[in-house]
């Protein structure tokens, strides 16, 4: 375990904004993060854990309390049958997409689609991460946690998460803290049917298809990369938080609401993306509806704040953008969508110290 003060959070953020901590504590171990937890807890402090910080928009003041720096690793398989599949622990700390990139050469199918995704195992139960037809829920068997509030550790089974559409039962809370998480996959070399049209395309075969597992994480990750999501330093579409915006899950009366705004908006004949949602809900898109409302690719430049020039679901920090200039771009266009087409853009990111 390892502590510092006053230490900037930037660093610890793809989207590299923040101010400073008033401590820090670097964990590497299961029992020291419950061990730090349980301390902040005690002293009736104010805590934040941190895993990969991909997900994460921390205020240009900084965090007056202890911020846990989640560096558990280790995963480890538990069974491994051709009828129960590849049962794999893996601890909260570990890199996803390095757990992906294994779970390729293991032969364990189910995750290959999230490839490419920025942050930590851990953070990956939270707000059901999924990408590309995929979705975590699809695969975790189990959670392991630090119940703040009962201060014991619990495990909830997939059911008892509460998965939906980007939410489960730990967002939203800061009641629990992951400790690992236990996947169950597919045993075999090919991917689980491609649900995602475009990749299915680029991969020339038909959505629905399986095609060989290293196929399918090159091409997810030629996808990511073509759109801005794949994290590099040299280039500043990525110092993001990834997509900033759900995909709006509406109603079919709302929805037809959106349709005859679109129309007065857009013209007729033009009506928004639509796919089935959770609860007998329409999906449409995020990036269909900021671009429609005039927030086209790298709207904002030369500011130091835009959308990224790949990709307008995604607010950039250009080099030296602060976390007011980040929710001033992001404020901006949420509320253009919502007068152009009467819907509220939910943000995907976590605001620390002030909010959107």
């Amino acid at each position: 375990m390892r502590e510092a003060a006053g230490a900037p959070l930037a660093p610890f953020t793809t989207m590299r904004v923040g101010g400073p901590a008033a401590r820090i504590v670097e964990v590497s171990t299961t029992d020291e993060l419950v061990d730090a937890v349980r301390e902040v807890d005690d002293a009736d402090e104010s805590l934040l854990v941190v895993s990969g910080g991909s997900n994460l928009v921390i205020s240009d003041d900084g965090f007056d309390g202890t911020v846990v720096l989640v560096r558990t690793s280790g995963v480890t398989v538990e069974s491994s049958d051709d009828c129960g599949g590849a049962m794999v622990r893996v601890a909260a700390g570990e890199d996803w997409d390095g757990f992906v990139a294994r779970t390729v050469a293991e032969g364990w199918s189910g995750v290959e689609c999230l490839s490419g995704i920025p942050g930590l195992a851990g953070a990956t139960p939270v707000q059901n991460v999924g990408a590309y037809g995929q979705e975590v829920a699809q695969t975790i068997a189990s959670v392991r946690v630090y119940d703040r509030r009962e201060q014991q550790v619990r495990t909830f089974s997939n059911e008892e998460c509460r998965f939906t559409y980007r939410h489960s039962r730990f967002k939203g809370t800061d009641q629990y803290v992951v400790l690992d998480v236990l996947f169950q996959l597919h045993l075999t070399d090919r991917s689980q049917p491609l649900a995602y049209a475009d990749l299915a395309r680029q991969l020339g075969v038909e959505q629905g298809e399986r095609v060989p597992l290293g196929d399918a994480r090159d091409g997810v990750v030629a996808q990511r990369r073509k759109r801005g999501m794949v994290l590099d330093e040299a280039d500043h579409d990525t110092w993001s938080c990834g997509s900033f915006f759900t995909n709006p899950m509406l109603s079919a009366a709302d929805f037809e609401v959106l349709r005859r705004q679109a129309a007065d908006h857009l013209g007729d004949g033009v009506t928004p993306p639509e796919f089935p949602g959770d609860g007998g809900r329409l999906k449409t898109s995020a990036a269909w509806l900021i671009d429609k409302a005039g927030f086209t690719k790298g709207y904002g430049l030369p500011g130091p704040a835009a959308l990224s020039t790949k990709h307008t679901l995604a607010v950039t920090n250009r080099g030296d953008a602060t976390a007011a200039d980040v929710a001033r771009l992001a404020r901006e266009v949420r509320d253009g969508v919502q007068d152009a087409f009467g819907v509220r853009l939910v943000n995907e990111p976590v605001f620390v110290g002030h909010e959107l």
